[in-house]
């Protein structure tokens, strides 16, 4: 790895790096390129993660493993099977980085040697790694793995501000929800043209093929998978990104067969809603719960003195709350903090109102 100082130089330029990408995969890219350098791997995996359910989302980069065509069965594997190795057990671990070798002939595993680490900042996860060393090749050691580990928060804290409003045109008319459907295998049946539409919308990524004509990207193929694993009554969500940076979010369900065996999974592909993005602009603000709660009720269009009546507080602990606010999202108004936080490039506007009961009023 070198000596510590050199170490030590190559941590700051490569988070400095980090701190001018623009956008996630460029993130990825030059985080990857400037890794190698301290941390020597033959290939690598990076992917953003939902940071409510732990599932993975766009952008995903994959390195030197083809094109991706094991990407589908490595997260089946992931998802369905029991291992300690888990990234959602890794994600609640002290250490978010673990080390592991392979000893099975799966074809995404030609890799012997498999580093994991989960891009955490707080208590959620913003992205998952995986590095890898061909076979003959030494182990990670704790000197690699520690460096790795260093890199988990402020990784997580850039990826999180790339969840913040962008400067997008208005999102298109959105006809109604895509469907896709599955069978209990896990092999895509049906499709309707709404899913089509959705699906073309979708950042470029690794895909899995289908029998219907159109590739299905990761992202859907483990939100289905999750589903699969999901006791009954529960279901899979993960938000998507759209190339244009819009949001979709998808729901994925398992549905009883004769008997009550297995059937078929249903995924939904549709617009993001403000409750479906309530999370990740909270975290993407480094809001607190009470915060996200004013911050919601101001889009409603209550005055201090409503809001301190709904939440049983009073009206100079609502005034510090929205001071706070006004800081994190850099504005100086109501009008603004609503415009940025709900507008239609990122929250579509489905919050009700009462009839009598304006957006907003920038008014105590």
């Amino acid at each position: 790895m070198g000596s510590p100082s050199a170490v030590r130089r190559r941590r700051t330029d490569m988070l400095a790096r980090a701190e001018r990408a623009e956008h996630a995969d460029e993130l990825f890219a030059v985080t990857s390129a400037r890794l190698r350098r301290v941390v020597a791997f033959d290939a690598a995996v990076w992917s953003a993660t939902d940071p409510e359910t732990g599932l993975v989302t766009a952008p995903m980069r994959v390195e030197n493993l083809g094109g991706g065509e094991h990407c589908a069965a490595y997260w089946e594997s992931e998802i369905l099977e029991e291992s300690p190795f888990a990234f959602r057990d890794l994600a609640r671990a002290e250490v978010a980085v673990a080390s592991r070798r392979h000893g099975s002939s799966r074809p995404w595993q030609a890799q012997n040697e498999e580093l994991r680490a989960v891009l955490r900042a707080g208590r959620r996860t913003w992205g998952v790694v995986s590095l890898f060393r061909d076979r003959g090749r030494a182990p990670f050691g704790p000197e690699e793995l520690e460096f790795v580990a260093g890199l988990s928060a402020p990784l997580a804290a850039r990826l999180r501000s790339f969840a913040r409003p962008a400067d997008v045109r208005p999102a298109p008319d959105a006809p109604g929800p895509g469907l896709v459907l599955f069978d209990a295998s896990g092999r895509a049946t049906s499709v309707n043209e709404e899913a089509r539409h959705y699906l073309a919308r979708l950042p470029a990524g690794p895909s899995a093929s289908s029998e219907l004509g159109v590739r299905l990207p990761i992202w859907i193929v483990t939100a289905a998978l999750q589903a699969r694993a999901c006791v009954p009554g529960q279901s899979a969500r993960v938000r998507i990104r759209t190339a244009d940076g819009h949001w979709l979010v998808c729901h994925a369900s398992a549905m009883s067969g004769p008997g009550g065996g297995a059937g078929p999974i249903v995924l939904v592909i549709e617009p993001a809603a403000a409750s479906d993005m309530a999370v990740i602009v909270a975290e993407a603000y480094e809001l607190s719960p009470r915060e996200l709660e004013i911050t919601q009720l101001i889009a409603l269009g209550l005055t201090t003195g409503e809001i301190a009546g709904r939440l049983f507080i009073s009206p100079h602990t609502v005034r510090d709350h929205v001071k706070a606010v006004f800081g994190k999202v850099r504005v100086s108004s109501r009008g603004e903090l609503v415009a940025r936080l709900f507008a239609e490039n990122f929250w579509p506007r489905r919050v009700r109102t009462s009839p009598d009961v304006p957006r907003y009023r920038d008014r105590a």
